[in-house]
């Protein structure tokens, strides 16, 4: 393929006449609304309907097959190859498209707040609700930075151009294409604006690692002290809620990379769920959607255009895009010392693990690999009973390396910064879902706010027979029999046939690590 060629070809298209480059924010709402792609809510922010696609196509993310790259790659079911030239015939096709737009529109920024270690983007999109979003999401760059600003990366987004897959090499008309060689994500056939942000996420998951610097699918906070915690958790699992603690400043809520230095936060902005949103649960997400946010897919009143949060008739899957400045409570760049607490959030429907346990470096490891929740009943159709899930890493979406490499990163820095690492349950007590209860979010907070004061460092333990996880015998403010899930359950004998049948599938999970050292496989997991 020829490399040439194809820098010949971006820059003949960023030279066209058509292009508007890093419009500010007023000057993008007007373009939305001038060009009818979105309309104007009650409180500012556009509001943008996606079309056929709401949510990422997982099914339609490629990585190209490139010789210098692919040996490295963890391919399967999340990393698909395609090939070079394929995706050299649709680079083609998607610039000449294009070119023959009356407008483009081009963000340059970073990925990355710490200045030591982020990546200079270049987002081009063909429409400007899109543009206005990466302005929200990724971190934008001061009039210094703009003028020195040599893009490593580039996002070319085209969602009214649809592949043939019988020309094209694709599945469907969608694609969302990494070329790591070429340094560009191809994106076509979908509206959603998600896909731009997590193909970014999924770039800095391959590239930060090969300097030494740990991605996280997670959110992060730091206290008075500054202290810092990690929130690592699956959807439903509370991350967003529990991390937003008013008595401590958001470094970011959902990707963040860990380097010698630190945390530090990977974007520049939020991208909340704001189904059922409310100010009175969530105030600084819903006094966040203002002038110069992106809302996606919520059902807006014609008239007063206010918000409908609770309508999911779109998708349950509505979004919020906002710049970190909107939210008070921040710290600001979004750049933290290295974590003293890492919580591991799982909402087990099972009702059978503890509602917070210490782990050890291994036994971290093993969940975070793990990365298991509760899929319940009624949140996708055909799921009757509670499901089991486990995500690796807490993000396999989005791991371009084998998952092995994370966990052993994380138990390294474990190591050298002492970190204390917590598993806290926020899903059932007393019974699996449908008998037992849901946790009491005021437990849940009192058990957070324990570990991240230090209070649970030396206190004593009692090791749970079937997870082999210690758990503290007296956490303040929550009484000592609801820390012991068994003490919860009135028939103790269906507790522990729950309990071994979930550990069970903890393991039948775990089998595909099989590289794994045997430490992590004898002290991380189940011990029955």
């Amino acid at each position: 393929m020829n490399t040439v060629g194809i820098s010949n070809e971006l820059h003949q298209l960023l030279a066209g006449s058509n292009v508007n480059v890093q419009l500010s924010v007023p000057q993008l709402v007007e373009t939305v609304l001038k060009r009818n792609e979105a309309i104007l809510t009650s409180t500012g922010a556009v509001s943008a309907e996606t079309g056929k696609y709401t949510g990422r196509s997982p099914k339609d993310k490629y990585i190209v097959e490139e010789l210098v790259f692919k040996d490295k790659i963890d391919w399967g079911p999340v990393n698909q190859p395609i090939s070079e030239d394929t995706f050299a015939n649709l680079y083609n096709k998607v610039i000449n498209y294009l070119k023959q737009k009356k407008e483009l529109f081009v963000f340059n920024g970073f990925a990355g707040a710490d200045a030591q270690h982020r990546l200079p983007i270049q987002v081009i999109n063909e429409y400007a609700w899109h543009n206005l979003f990466a302005h929200q999401l990724f971190v934008r760059p001061n009039d210094e930075e703009l003028l020195g600003h040599q893009a490593e990366f580039t996002v070319i987004s085209a969602p009214g151009f649809k592949a043939d897959p019988l020309v094209d090499g694709t599945k469907s008309e969608t694609f969302i294409i990494i070329s790591f060689e070429r340094r560009t994500v191809l994106i076509g056939g979908t509206e959603y604006a998600g896909e731009m942000k997590k193909s970014v996420f999924s770039i800095m998951n391959y590239l930060l690692p090969e300097a030494g610097i740990l991605p996280m699918h997670c959110s992060a906070n730091v206290g008075r002290e500054g202290d810092v915690a990690l929130f690592f958790g699956l959807s439903g699992t509370g991350k967003t809620t529990l991390s937003a603690d008013p008595s401590r400043k958001l470094i970011g809520d959902d990707e963040h990379g860990w380097s010698s230095n630190g945390v530090f936060n990977i974007e520049g902005g939020c991208y909340a769920k704001t189904i059922n949103l409310s100010r009175e649960k969530e105030p600084q997400i819903f006094d966040a959607i203002r002038f110069g946010a992106v809302l996606e897919n919520v059902v807006v009143n014609p008239d007063t255009r206010v918000a409908d949060y609770e309508d999911g008739t779109l998708t349950e899957n509505t979004r919020a895009a906002y710049q970190l400045q909107a939210i008070s409570n921040i710290i600001n760049p979004s750049v933290a010392g290295h974590p003293n607490a890492i919580i591991f959030l799982t909402a087990d429907a099972y009702g059978v693990l503890p509602p917070i346990s210490k782990l050890s470096k291994e036994q971290a490891m093993y969940h975070f690999l793990s990365g298991y929740t509760s899929k319940l009943a009624g949140t996708e159709r055909g799921v009757t009973t509670p499901e089991a899930t486990f995500s690796t890493c807490f993000g396999s979406p989005f791991l371009p390396l084998p998952a092995t490499r994370y966990a052993e990163m994380l138990g390294q820095k474990i190591d050298e910064n002492n970190s204390r690492v917590f598993l806290v349950n926020t899903g059932w007590t007393g019974g699996e879902y449908g008998t037992g209860s849901r946790m009491k979010l005021a437990y849940t907070r009192a058990m957070i706010q324990a570990a991240l004061e230090g209070e649970l460092n030396n206190i004593e333990t009692i090791q749970d027979g079937i997870f082999g996880l210690e758990i503290p015998l007296h956490v303040p403010g929550v009484p000592d029999e609801f820390l012991q899930p068994i003490k919860t359950w009135s028939n103790q004998a269906a507790y522990t046939e729950k309990a071994t049948e979930l550990a069970e599938k903890f393991k039948d999970n775990f089998k595909k690590f099989s590289n794994v050292s045997d430490d992590i496989k004898k002290l991380g997991g189940p011990t029955i």
